[in-house]
């Protein structure tokens, strides 16, 4: 198969490199041409442009930082649809519109997929990240080749639309993490504790996750790099409370979180990197919520393993 991958930003050139590393068949497109070089010169084919991609591939996949940037690139390729091509969306971006621009694809005859990832731009780069996928199960089929050299962990979650709603919802959870993880290394620090005894005390016990495990480093580091940006976690939070507001949900702990965010980046910048939210509390205390020996950027100690499907509990 021959795949076609426009977005080569954090995540997406982490996912296209693991296509490339594999022997895939790969033709890249970013706005960036540095980035298409780069590329090139690793051995992949630099595209002209969404349309060329699309004309030229069996399956395109894109991977860009708005639901704006999908539409305007859909615009591009769609006129180069034809029976048999897929069009793989690994963006994070709105049910609504990925079932809009997945309709006018099908309507074609294409297939449509709403693909996102999920685990961290470190896990990314070591094809050890994990994949929701969205489509009828034919199209998985097709697909599932190329999710599981891109991730090592895949779920089919259902129609075309169903994964953009679970990214949003576990986008949303990383956020509420991480933001009670700033507030509890803040409360460690101002009563006195030490903060390498802190973060394994975490670690060890029932308020441990994920978040804690990467972000709380890069935070106590200093460095507050997980190449995650304000201006994104407030559309990913956004996105979820669209979700919720189609869906009749009163939430409570999202709007003060999009709070938050806003506040955030009115003092900051919204290309502030994400972790740096507990700035607030630094801000406000006057503390600063340091220690050593922890890396200023998260890299996956796991090696790269095969992927696979993951069958829900109570579906296998």
């Amino acid at each position: 198969m021959r795949v076609g991958f426009i977005g080569l930003g954090n995540v997406g050139a982490k996912l296209s490199g693991s296509l490339l590393r594999h022997g895939i068949d790969l033709t890249v497109h970013d706005l960036d041409a540095q980035r298409v070089g780069e590329f090139v010169a690793r051995g992949a084919r630099g595209g002209d442009g969404p349309a060329q991609l699309m004309r030229d591939c069996d399956a395109v996949i894109t991977c860009l930082p708005s639901p704006a940037a999908s539409d305007a690139v859909m615009r591009e390729m769609l006129p180069e649809v034809s029976a048999g091509k897929i069009w793989m969306e690994m963006s994070t971006t709105d049910e609504a519109e990925v079932k809009r621009l997945g309709a006018m694809v099908i309507g074609r005859g294409g297939a449509a997929v709403d693909c996102p990832v999920s685990g961290g731009c470190h896990r990314a780069a070591t094809g050890n990240i994990a994949i929701l996928a969205g489509c009828d199960r034919a199209t998985f089929e097709r697909i599932l080749p190329l999710l599981t050299t891109m991730g090592r962990r895949v779920l089919h979650t259902g129609a075309l639309g169903s994964a953009s709603v679970l990214k949003v919802i576990t986008n949303y959870l990383a956020t509420a993490n991480l933001l009670t993880c700033c507030e509890a290394l803040a409360t460690a620090k101002a009563a006195g504790m030490d903060m390498n005894t802190t973060y394994e005390a975490i670690r060890i016990s029932s308020g441990n996750s994920f978040v804690h495990e990467t972000e709380s480093q890069v935070i106590l580091n200093g460095s507050r790099d997980i190449s995650f940006t304000m201006d994104l976690v407030k559309k990913d939070i956004g996105l979820f409370q669209a979700v919720a507001d189609r869906a009749g949900v009163p939430l409570e702990m999202n709007p003060v979180m999009i709070e938050i965010f806003d506040d955030g980046i009115a003092r900051y910048g919204e290309r502030e990197l994400s972790p740096n939210i507990v700035r607030r509390l630094e801000d406000a205390t006057g503390l600063d919520i340091r220690a050593p020996g922890f890396p200023p950027e998260m890299q996956d100690d796991e090696p790269e393993e095969p992927g696979y499907e993951v069958i829900p509990t109570g579906l296998g």
